[in-house]
């Protein structure tokens, strides 16, 4: 079965053939299950066991090293070979003249030998418990492996080293925090991948980690070694596990699905195989009958375990663009042109929207009903930077594999601003990294239809100009301002609806107006909490006369954040990307030279 998951195998074989490079390093999904179907084999193992089965060639001896493990070798024959080759290389001499000096003087040639061999053998029985002697002996290995004696190499077959959990060897940690051991394992592998008989010989060694940030940067940031990821699983490969699994079961029991494999096969984007097979082990053993609702929590809490709770959350709106009140002329662009263009194919299809205005305006609300209306996957980024050394790189990998993996899914960055951060220079390391990451995830054509960014913040100015520009969320940068005319009067009629009756009219509408000038939406919307609770505490029926309610809003005292509001209000307008949604579309330059001058004064004034 031809897959892109197992084409990794396919790209990692074309780069070792060609020379293009010795030393490789496996990242990404790298603990799941894979097809094994070589020979007569139809089974699902881990990567070590899938890489040496599809490696397991004559001309290669295939070594592996797990961490706190032997050296071991796949076939039992290598091992006498490699030992054989590695004590006639230490003693200097072939096999031949090994037998010719021996005939002349065999006592010391023996015990020579015997020195050698019982070095050699403590070497590897020592190994097990260290890792650091472990990568020297492997190194010794390729030094003996492409060292000629005479016209030919004292190990004829080349040697193809795999080492898993190469991250927990080489640590990604400042040089001068390593301890003794870890310095000297960077060291070895430093010199082990520099060298050039090495870079320009026939052995190789494939590392496996799940990110290459986890590495030493001494050992990451060598050129020669070459980053071959693993890919989550898609459609076909989860469709064939699912197959597989059905027709594999001892005692002969069937999976009860609400639908078809296939439907399943779609349903489960996302997931590993191994946390597929956990699921589908579950309703085997229940002889239940696997609902929909179950797989889409499955998927949920998988995301959530490898990006972590702290990172995203799922986020299921339960309001529509019909709750919202008010934002007419806002609410049929969205409805008109915006909604139809994220569901388009890749190539009409918009990376996202950015969304400015000032804080209180609804912003959040009304494109958490977009997100609804979409009817897609919506996670919600939370905070992608860690307080661990490195693992802001790693979570941003293994969030890419997630959106790579997913059919269709809403990226939601609320206060857009914080989450990600400047390229300037006076911006922290990790920031920059973190934010041209996901500059560039924006643009990725591979993402583009399959991705969507709404990145909501009152701060909008404060986004990188890089994520501004066209072909990222800067294709449409829409602003949510305060209502105003027909759309404040429906904010007015809905704050008074539970608590006045009948509709507003005449002198009251007037006099409710003129004491809730320039309030916001969230203005409106606590407000209208204010007068229920008031109302039911003063009973009545839970009614209040408009009397009352003047005297209520007369009651409550605006926060200080009028100047800042319209600061806010001001970059929305001026970093606004279509004409038709600004509060007077024929708006002129001059006017809008207007708004940048006055946005200095209030800079000026210390308002950001």
């Amino acid at each position: 079965m031809a897959t892109s998951v197992n084409e990794f195998l396919r790209k990692a074989g074309r780069i070792l053939n060609a020379g293009q490079s010795r030393a490789l390093i496996l990242t990404g999904n790298i603990h799941d299950v894979f097809h094994n179907n070589k020979g007569k084999s139809d089974e699902y193992c881990s990567l070590v066991e899938y890489l040496t089965a599809s490696w397991n060639l004559p001309n290669l001896i295939l070594v592996v090293y797990e961490l706190n493990g032997p050296i071991r070798f796949i076939r039992d024959k290598d091992s006498e070979k490699v030992r054989k080759a590695w004590i006639e290389w230490r003693l200097g001499m072939s096999a031949d003249q090994l037998a010719i000096n021996r005939m002349m003087d065999t006592d010391k040639v023996a015990a020579e030998v015997d020195e050698v061999t019982g070095m050699y053998d403590d070497s590897f029985q020592k190994a097990v418990s260290n890792p650091t002697l472990a990568l020297e002996l492997m190194r010794q290995m390729c030094l003996c492996s492409r060292t000629k004696v005479g016209d030919s190499h004292f190990l004829k077959e080349n040697l193809l080293i795999v080492v898993e959990g190469a991250d927990m060897l080489l640590p990604d940690a400042p040089i001068t925090s390593l301890n003794d051991m870890d310095r000297q394992r960077v060291s070895i592998c430093h010199d082990w991948f520099s060298d050039l008989g090495f870079v320009n010989g026939d052995d190789s060694v494939v590392m496996i980690a799940e990110s290459r940030s986890q590495l030493n940067q001494r050992i990451a940031r060598l050129p020669q070694l070459i980053d071959v990821e693993v890919p989550s699983p898609d459609f076909d490969t989860r469709k064939h596990f699912i197959s597989w699994f059905s027709r594999n079961d001892s005692k002969g029991r069937k999976i009860q699905l609400w639908g078809t494999q296939t439907e399943l096969a779609e349903l489960t984007a996302g997931l590993s195989l191994h946390a597929l097979m956990q699921l589908l082990k579950g309703v085997r053993h229940g002889r239940a009958k696997l609902s929909q609702e179950e797989v889409v929590d499955k998927v949920e809490d998988f995301i959530k375990s490898q990006l972590g709770e702290e990172v995203v959350e799922f986020k299921k709106p339960g309001h529509s663009l019909n709750d919202v009140i008010g934002f007419s002329r806002l609410k049929s662009f969205l409805d008109k042109e915006v909604i139809p263009r994220f569901g388009m194919d890749s190539g009409e299809a918009l990376p996202g929207a950015a969304i400015g205005g000032p804080i209180g305006a609804g912003k959040t609300f009304i494109f958490e009903a977009v997100a609804s209306e979409l009817d897609m996957v919506v996670l919600v980024i939370k905070n992608l930077r860690s307080k661990y050394y490195g693992e802001t790189d790693v979570i941003f990998e293994r969030l890419r594999r997630v959106l790579m993996a997913l059919s269709r899914v809403l990226i939601f960055i609320d206060e857009a601003d914080t989450q990600l951060g400047g390229v300037g220079a006076d911006t922290h390391a990790t920031e920059r990294r973190l934010t041209g990451k996901i500059q560039s995830m924006m643009s990725d054509p591979l993402l583009r239809g399959k991705v969507i960014w709404l990145l909501v913040t009152a701060r909008i100015h404060l986004l990188s100009p890089d994520i501004r520009r066209p072909g990222r969320v800067g294709d449409l940068i829409i602003p949510v301002l305060d209502p105003e005319g027909k759309d404040r009067e429906a904010f007015l009629d809905w704050v008074a609806s539970p608590v006045v009756s009948g509709k507003l009219t005449g002198e009251d509408r007037e006099r409710f107006a003129k004491v809730t000038e320039g309030w916001s939406a969230a203005g409106f919307a606590a407000l209208r909490s204010e007068l229920k609770a008031k109302a039911k505490l003063q009973g009545n029926n839970d009614k209040l006369t408009m009397n009352e309610v003047i005297a209520i809003i007369n009651d409550l005292l605006p926060p200080a954040i009028g100047e800042t509001r319209r600061y806010q209000t001001l970059q929305a307008l001026v970093n606004c990307t279509r004409r038709s949604l600004m509060p007077d579309p024929k708006v002129t330059d001059e006017e809008r030279a207007g708004w940048a001058m006055e946005i200095r004064q209030l800079e000026a004034k210390g308002i950001r």
